[in-house]
């Protein structure tokens, strides 16, 4: 058993969830004259890949601590939504399913393309990390919830759409370029289509079922665009957290491991190691061709 990463690097350049402290480091002793180095970490549990725990939006739900192993770690799904999720799109379950097969209790990462746009790529571009990514309505928490999967990881800033949550105000011209956006591709203004009875639907109509996720996957996630395989994820064991950065791997047999590293080989990869997903379009291309055998 082999470990494919599927966490991004976090370092002080990594971007919080908007208005949420970021990454500071500070040297308290250093070798000289202390003989070891030792470091105060200060940060929100909303920085970098992460776990969204029950209590961050469901009072009386779990903390942290109270998740299983068994729940974290379990066969799950990497569907690519990349060639039908662009700026501010809304998802479907459908397009979920016409990609991979989901399985009831799977663990499922969904990969829009927008970690391309993360801190860690040479395509970098955090309004549109944050701000533009696609996002699913209403229709897909049901269908999340009906197919009773464990938990659900996105490679971008937030599981909800941008324009459900607080980033509609706080980022107004974006709010009325999205505007325009749903009104020609949807037929309805955005609030009309992510009315007050939605608002954070994927958070506030999830956890309080257990249905939680991660947010900020990458790594070396364009290696399995629209496959299965075991996923894990290790947050601390964080008494009252309500979140908790965390570290996310696919789990592969040792002669998957062999394969996916060639294509690893072949790929033009970020400063820090991972596969850089832009610049390697023939990896979606092989990725769209296995949806076609489905």
């Amino acid at each position: 058993m082999k470990f494919i990463d599927l966490t991004i690097p976090l370092g002080i350049g990594t971007p919080p969830w908007p208005t949420y402290i970021p990454l500071q480091v500070q040297y308290f002793k250093r070798q000289a004259p202390n003989g070891a180095n030792g470091q105060v970490v200060t940060h929100s549990n909303h920085v970098g890949t992460h776990l969204d725990g029950e209590i961050h939006f469901y009072t009386p739900g779990k903390d942290i601590a109270s998740l299983d192993l068994d729940f974290l770690v379990h066969e799950g799904a990497v569907v690519d939504l990349s060639d039908c999720a662009a700026d501010y799109d809304v998802y479907t379950s459908k397009q979920v399913e016409e990609r991979v097969e989901v399985k009831e209790g799977d663990i499922l990462i969904i990969h829009t393309g927008f970690h391309h746009y993360g801190w860690d790529q040479p395509t970098a571009d955090e309004v549109r990390y944050m701000v533009k990514h696609p996002g699913p309505d209403r229709e897909f928490a049901e269908w999340a919830k009906k197919k009773k999967l464990r938990w659900i990881g996105v490679d971008c800033g937030s599981a909800d759409h941008p324009m459900n949550t607080k980033i509609r105000e706080w980022m107004p011209r974006e709010a009325a370029e999205c505007d325009s956006h749903f009104k020609q591709k949807y037929g309805k203004g955005l609030a009309e289509y992510f009315s007050d009875d939605k608002y954070q639907l994927m958070h506030i109509e999830m956890f309080n079922k257990g249905l939680i996720h991660a947010e900020c996957v990458g790594g070396d996630l364009d290696l399995l665009l629209n496959q299965r395989c075991t996923i894990g994820c290790f947050p601390w064991r964080f008494v009252d957290g309500e979140s908790s950065i965390s570290r996310i791997v696919a789990m592969v047999d040792d002669d998957r491991y062999a394969e996916l590293m060639k294509k690893k080989a072949k790929a033009k990869l970020t400063k820090f190691g991972d596969v850089a997903g832009a610049e390697n379009a023939w990896l979606h291309e092989e990725a769209r061709k296995m949806r076609a055998k489905k």
